[in-house]
C-alpha cells in the first residue's frame, strides 16, 4: 500500500539524516541529479523512490520501471530539485535501488535456470523488519513469495512435530484449532512422512533436504493417491543445484539463497550542475 512505502522511506531518511545533514549549511540551490546503473542487472525499488516527492521537494522522472533489464550506463531516474533535498536524499535512494535490485537479479537467475517449469519460491529468511521490501524485490525478479508470515499458512516443522506422538496427531489437533480456510504445509525429511501426511490430507509437503530418488518416490505416491497436494523441495537450493528440480515432477522449490544470498547492485548519482 501507497502509505506503507512512504513510512518506509520516512523512516530511512530519518536514520540517515537525523537532526539534520550537516551538508544543508554549505550547499543550496536548484539542482539536477542523474542516477545510473553501474551493473547490469534486473531493476527493482522504483515502487519506494517514486515517492520522494510525496515527503520531499523534489521532481522524479524515471526512465526504467521495475523488472526491466538494466546495462551498464542506464539512467534509471532524473532527480529535480534543491541541493540540500537531493543530497540529503542521495544514499538513502541508491541503498534502496541497489538492494532491490540485487535480490531481483539474483531472483531471475533462479527463474531463468528453471524456464518457469516449476514455481520458485522465497522464504522468511529475511532481514529483520525487511520482509516486505526484500519478498517485493524477489517478486519482481520473477519469483513467488512463499508464506509472509506465521499467519497466513500453517507450517508444521520438525520443531513442531517434535511435540507430537505422530504427522497424524499434529495435523488432527491443528485441524480442530486453526480457520477453515487455513492451509497445512508439513516439513517431510523422509519418504515414510510425506506418505503419513498426504494421508492426512495436508495441501502442501516440502520434501526437506530429500534425495531425488525419494523427491521423485512421493511424488510418484502423491500422483496415484493425492493429486490434490503440492509437493515443494526444500534445503541448500542454490543456483548451481536449481535446474535439476525441473526433472523430478514437483511443483515448487524454495530458497533462502534468493535473498539472502543477493548482493547489492551497483549504482551511481551524479550531479548536472
Amino acid at each position: 500500500m501507497k502509505f506503507k512505502k512512504i513510512e518506509f522511506l520516512k523512516e530511512a531518511l530519518r536514520e540517515d539524516i537525523g537532526r539534520g545533514d550537516l551538508a544543508r549549511f554549505i550547499v543550496s540551490g536548484v539542482n539536477i541529479s542523474i542516477i545510473k546503473a553501474k551493473q547490469d542487472g534486473i531493476l527493482a525499488g522504483v515502487e519506494y523512490v517514486k515517492y520522494i516527492h510525496e515527503i520531499a521537494d523534489i521532481e522524479i522522472t524515471f526512465f526504467k520501471e521495475d523488472g526491466e533489464e538494466i546495462k551498464v550506463g542506464d539512467a534509471i531516474c532524473e532527480l529535480k530539485g534543491d541541493s540540500k533535498d537531493l543530497l540529503s536524499c542521495e544514499r538513502t535512494l541508491l541503498d534502496i535501488l541497489q538492494h532491490a535490485s540485487g535480490i531481483a537479479t539474483n531472483a531471475r537467475k533462479f527463474v531463468n535456470l528453471t524456464n518457469g517449469k516449476i514455481k520458485i519460491l522465497d522464504t522468511r529468511k529475511t532481514r529483520p523488519l525487511l520482509r516486505e521490501f526484500e519478498k517485493y524485490a524477489s517478486k519482481i525478479g520473477g519469483v513467488t513469495n512463499h508464506r509472509l508470515g506465521l499467519d497466513d499458512c500453517l507450517m508444521l516443522k520438525d520443531t513442531h512435530l517434535a511435540l507430537f506422538e505422530n504427522i497424524t496427531e499434529a495435523v488432527k489437533i491443528a485441524r480442530e484449532n486453526i480457520p477453515f480456510t487455513t492451509k497445512i504445509e508439513v516439513e517431510c525429511e523422509t519418504y515414510e512422512m510425506a506418505v503419513e501426511a498426504m494421508e492426512c490430507g495436508v495441501e502442501i509437503i516440502m520434501c526437506d533436504n530429500m534425495s531425488d530418488k525419494e523427491i521423485k518416490k512421493v511424488v510418484e505416491y502423491r500422483n496415484k493417491f493425492a493429486k490434490q497436494t503440492l509437493i515443494e523441495a526444500s534445503g541448500n537450493i542454490t543456483l548451481d543445484t536449481v535446474a535439476k528440480y525441473t526433472k523430478l515432477g514437483i511443483d515448487a522449490v524454495s530458497s533462502g539463497s534468493i535473498i539472502h544470498q543477493a548482493t547489492f547492485l551497483d549504482f551511481s548519482m551524479k550531479m548536472k550542475g
